[in-house]
């Protein structure tokens, strides 16, 4: 019957060509008749129908009696990765290493090879080497020792040679010689140089990413997540302005708690105040104890913390972390606060807990040694400021009512100190000045009683000898507490002191020594003071 179906369409024009006294007959009669017609009559139907069969309309080819079917040229494509193998053993037992992996490329003839890398490298995680091991790369020097190099029979000893511009040689540099020799490429796990983590591989220095696989794009967000969109952690941002009190109190005040898990930390201040911090067991790690730490990294918390003072008063306080235990930032006050910034992110489980404590984000008020006010955490450190001269002089009245103590330990008390002396005449002038570091004209602002010394804070009106930097506003410090020599603020003196910097160079100040030269600031004496550096010897080492 699909023979039937397929030739109706062509049996109505064929019969009118060969059979038109048969017209009127149906589609079916006619088909019918031709079958059984003679074979040239069946031979003429099959080659008129033919090249329709064949040819469809749209050009493609048909098959007898099938629908159209596409003929697509295949594209050769990219072969494919198996699986990635084990891990290899690490190069190295201790310290830094390397292991790789490797995967092979299946693909047909026509196919191209695979896209990557056959072979992928990672960072080995291992125990630090004992202390006084000989580093890797000095090891494969060593192999030379004793070893005579092209173009000459000599032995030499071979150490590492870090200043050569590929860092993945085996640059080696003979002892006692100033020349080094190349033996090559250095095995891999090999650091590139002592200071950087990064690994040698084949010749080239590649960083391992936060997946550990080195060469890795892979990065860190700021939450520490891999590869991660900052969505597990939050950043906190702050400005902290409390004003400087109009008192003239100065001395340690209370910034910010930084809560633990803490990462990507920065603080900053522009200012001549100074920042400090402290840790959870209220110890001062930096800038503490009235001493001023110098700029460097320091290990706090689990984390490093690179502290920076520049001239030009910038500080900063920055840390990647995380942080293992809250740490408290402090300001040092000595003049008015210009707003000081800190920022930093935190897991989300972390700030919801910082959430429902009032304390560690608010700006926290002003704590003195008397005591602390109403809403102020217990737990966040208290900070110290400079006591009160009634009340310094009231704790060493005490201490001296309790204990009876030797006159040689007595400690010093105002008006206890006996007689001061106070240089005079000009030889006295003289000397002072050409044993002094500074010598300057100076208007008392403030006095504070720091333990058993005495901090003035100062204007600098004129200097006349200086031979360390000074600013316009410094601070004074004298060793006691006998207002020795006597400086009464609002007035304006010639002082001449000498810079202090004590044994750990933790501490760089102004210091007034007990019979230092101190006057009231006159014309007159203004006057004698100019022609005093002709009396100091030229070259004369202070």
């Amino acid at each position: 019957m699909q023979g039937v179906a397929f030739m109706g369409p062509f049996d109505a024009r064929l019969w009118r060509s060969t059979k038109g006294d048969l017209a009127q007959d149906s589609p079916a009669f006619g088909t019918l008749s031709i079958w059984s017609g003679s074979p040239r009559m069946v031979l003429l139907f099959v080659w008129l129908t033919l090249p329709c069969a064949v040819q469809g309309t749209d050009g493609r080819t048909l098959g007898l009696g099938l629908s159209p079917r596409s003929r697509l040229k295949r594209q050769p494509g990219h072969g494919t990765w198996t699986h990635w193998g084990a891990w290899s053993a690490c190069s190295s037992t201790c310290g830094d290493g390397a292991s790789f992996r490797t995967r092979r490329c299946i693909r047909f003839p026509e196919e191209e090879i695979c896209k990557g890398k056959a072979r992928q490298y990672r960072v080995c995680e291992l125990d630090d080497c004992p202390s006084g091991s000989t580093p890797f790369r000095a090891i494969q020097c060593s192999l030379y020792n004793g070893k005579p190099i092209s173009g000459s029979q000599t032995p030499y000893q071979w150490v590492p040679f870090h200043g050569a511009p590929n860092l993945c040689d085996l640059n080696c540099l003979a002892v006692g010689h100033n020349f080094y020799y190349t033996f090559g490429r250095v095995l891999d796990g090999t650091r590139c140089n002592p200071e950087s983590r990064d690994l040698c591989i084949t010749g080239r220095c590649l960083r391992a990413g936060c997946d550990g696989i080195l060469g890795s794009d892979a990065q860190a967000d700021a939450c520490g997540i891999c590869n991660g969109k900052n969505e597990s952690c939050v950043f906190v941002q702050r400005v902290f302005r409390a004003a400087f009190p109009t008192s003239g109190f100065f001395g340690y005040k209370n910034v910010t708690r930084i809560p633990a898990g803490a990462r990507h930390i920065k603080v900053t201040d522009r200012s001549r105040n100074y920042l400090a911090l402290m840790s959870t067991n209220q110890r001062y790690i930096i800038n503490g104890d009235w001493a001023i730490d110098w700029p460097g990294v320091y290990e706090v918390a689990g984390t490093k913390v690179h502290y920076v003072r520049t001239a030009d008063v910038y500080e900063s306080f920055e840390a990647t972390g995380p942080t293992q235990e809250d740490l408290f930032v402090m300001v040092l006050f000595q003049e008015h606060n210009s707003g000081i910034e800190y920022q930093f992110w935190l897991p989300m489980e972390q700030f919801r807990h910082v959430q429902s404590d009032a304390s560690p984000l608010r700006q926290q008020q002003t704590r003195e040694v008397e005591g602390s006010p109403e809403g102020e955490p217990q737990h966040f450190p208290q900070a110290t400021a400079a006591p009160p001269v009634q009340k310094a002089r009231d704790t060493a009245k005490k201490m001296s009512q309790e204990a009876p103590v030797s006159p040689a330990r007595m400690p010093t008390q105002p008006g206890r100190c006996g007689h001061c002396q106070t240089p005079k005449g000009k030889s006295q002038r003289i000397h002072h000045y050409c044993q002094s570091d500074f010598v300057f004209r100076a208007l008392i602002l403030a006095k504070r009683y720091i333990g058993l010394e005495t901090c003035y804070d100062v204007q600098v009106k004129h200097t006349y000898r200086n031979r360390f930097p000074i600013v316009s506003r410094e601070y004074v410090w004298v060793s006691n507490t006998c207002d020795c020599p006597l400086l009464v603020e609002r007035r304006e003196y010639v002082l001449m002191a000498h810079r202090h910097v004590n044994y750990e160079h933790t501490l760089n100040r102004i210091l007034l020594k007990r019979g230092s030269y101190a006057r009231l600031w006159s014309p007159r004496e203004d006057m004698q003071l100019r022609d005093v550096a002709k009396h100091c010897l030229p070259n004369r080492v202070l």
